[in-house]
């Protein structure tokens, strides 16, 4: 088995080195074809210079052949069509006795014309069938060239008009952002302000805080009674308004009994008892009162920093 791998393995290479061995003969060879009598260029002889001017030979060589078979094809064709050419000559002379020679100038014209027109349309031949043939197909096919011309112009303005909408919201978007951001601006700004204003209302009230505080300390210092402090003060002007509201419903109960027909002993109780809370009232707001106007301190004798 051994021998057996060993034995192929030596045929592949005197294959590979036989090719090797030929390559550089064969580019050498199409070298002094390509150039003739002018001197080969030199180049690094190597495996890998070799190996790619062998692969340019096989293609020149491939394409010198497809060149002749390509040039033999036309000369066989040209043959044939000389060969129709020379048929139909000859039937047309015996025909209609007509030749090349015979036309005249007009008649050669229309001739060729006729052939023009035969080639342009594409014809199988020059009879009136295949032109009306081809002349229907050309003209369906200009129509409908001409409905996929109205089509795209159809289309084409559609697309126009959408593209003017389009440039046109594109405007009104751009105005309105500028509107926006000027806005923005100008409500940034009111901010600003209010925030200042926020920020010194805040420092007022922590100053005025401090100087009530301070001025408080200082009445205390003085021996004021706490009683009239600004608390104090602000409680017993709502003790003081409870008890103005709570005299306004005992004057309309008042005023409502003295509407009534009067019932001498009834009306007297009824009546005695509202003037007696009414002047229980009436006392109390004036102590309240007379408190406030003992208790008050005078003013030259306060002395504020």
């Amino acid at each position: 088995m051994y021998l057996k791998k060993t034995n192929k393995k030596q045929k592949q290479k005197k294959t590979q080195t036989g090719l090797l061995e030929k390559h550089p003969v064969a580019v050498t060879l199409w070298l002094k074809k390509i150039y003739g009598n002018r001197p080969v260029p030199q180049y690094e002889v190597n495996a890998r210079t070799i190996d790619i001017l062998y692969e340019l030979v096989e293609c020149n060589e491939a394409r010198d052949r497809d060149v002749s078979l390509l040039i033999e094809d036309m000369k066989q064709k040209a043959t044939e069509y000389e060969a129709e050419a020379n048929y139909l000559q000859g039937l047309l002379a015996e025909s209609l006795g007509l030749s090349l020679s015979s036309l005249s100038s007009e008649g050669t014209s229309y001739l060729n014309v006729l052939v023009n027109s035969a080639m342009t349309l594409e014809t199988k031949d020059t009879s009136l069938a295949s032109f009306f043939s081809a002349i229907n197909d050309m003209t369906s096919e200009l129509y409908a060239t001409e409905s996929k011309n109205r089509e795209m112009e159809l289309e084409l303005s559609n697309l126009r008009k959408k593209l003017t909408a389009a440039v046109m919201l594109e405007k009104q978007l751009e105005e309105d952002l500028k509107k926006t951001e000027e806005l923005l601006e100008v409500e940034k700004a009111k901010a600003d302000s209010r925030s200042q204003n926020l920020k010194f209302l805040k420092d007022k009230s922590e100053d005025l805080k401090i100087r009530i505080k301070a001025a408080e300390e200082q009445l205390a210092a003085t021996g004021l009674d706490q009683s009239l402090t600004h608390e104090s003060l602000v409680s017993l002007s709502e003790k003081l308004a409870g008890l103005q509201e709570e005299i306004v419903p005992l004057k309309k109960k008042l005023e409502s009994y003295l509407d009534l027909t009067p019932n001498p002993s009834l009306a007297q109780v009824k009546i005695e008892e509202v003037k007696r809370e009414l002047n229980a009232l009436e006392a109390e707001f004036s102590k309240q009162i007379d408190m406030l106007t003992l208790e008050m301190p005078e003013p030259s004798k306060l002395q504020f920093s």
